[in-house]
Parts: structure tokens; sequence; C-alpha cells
């Protein structure tokens, strides 16, 4: 058995934006030398997403509406009025709509690995979506495999 992992960093320009990842996930199974296995994708961060979908301009909107829908950025979230009272270290950003972005989507996603290459049909691509951008965030890849 072998384990390989690698953390990759990810520049986000917007406050919401969904970046596809799948390029640099494949690099990284490819140049593990794990030939049969899984690869999990995992994002260490509590206001951002790693998901599996169509990477299509218009759904990719569709998407976008449903969150603003489902977890408006204009409510009231208690993480917020939180922050502002206790003086944490906070970087003046009103984020509560964004860990709740993410608890909705997950950290993590885990594919297959065959013939070193990872299983993904042709209308599946890996993003990070980030809810609390621009900023730069990582990505955990760890492949485990013969």
């Amino acid at each position: 058995m072998k384990i390989h992992k690698k953390t990759i960093n990810i520049k986000s320009t917007t406050q919401v934006e969904f970046i596809d990842i799948t390029d640099r996930v494949s690099e990284v199974v490819e140049d593990s030398g794990v030939r049969t296995g899984q690869v999990l994708i995992y994002s260490p961060h509590t206001s951002a997403s790693v998901i599996i979908n169509h990477n299509e301009s218009m759904l990719i909107q569709d998407f976008m509406r449903v969150l603003y829908r489902l977890v408006p950025i204009n409510d009231k979230y208690s993480h917020d009025i939180f922050e502002l009272n206790n003086n944490n270290k906070s970087d003046g950003r009103s984020n509560g709509h964004s860990h709740c972005k993410s608890m909705l989507l997950g950290v993590s996603e885990t594919v297959p690995v065959e013939k070193g290459k990872i299983i993904l049909t042709e209308k599946q691509s890996v993003f990070l979506v980030e809810f609390d951008g621009a900023r730069t965030r990582d990505v955990i890849i760890q492949i485990i495999g013969m």
C-alpha cells in the first residue's frame, strides 16, 4: 500500500467562485505512481468546499443562484455578530453565509483511481468552491493505493 499526499494552492478572485481543479488533481495522481486506489480531495477550510459536478457556465450560474437563495449573504448570521462583539481576529468579513454554504456542500470528495488516472466521466469536474474570496486556499490531495 502506498500513500502520496500533496497540498496545492488555489487563488480565488471573487467572493463566490467555482474553480475547476480537475487537471491539478489528475497531475498529482499521475505523479504519485499509484495505479489502483482512490484519491481524496480535501479543503481544510470552513468557508470553502470541494465538489464534483459538470463544468458548464450556465449550470454554474444555476448553482450560484440556488446557493444565494438557500443561504443569502444579507441575512443576519449569529457568527458575524459574535465575531464583531468579541473582538476576534477577524479580517472584517461578515462570512457566516460562507460557513453555512460550505456545510451544505461539504469539504471533500473521494474518487477511484484506475491505471494511474482518476475515474471521472467526461461531464464531471472537480471544483474548489470559494465562498469567502478573494484569497488563497489550500487543497490537500491524498492518494492511497498500489
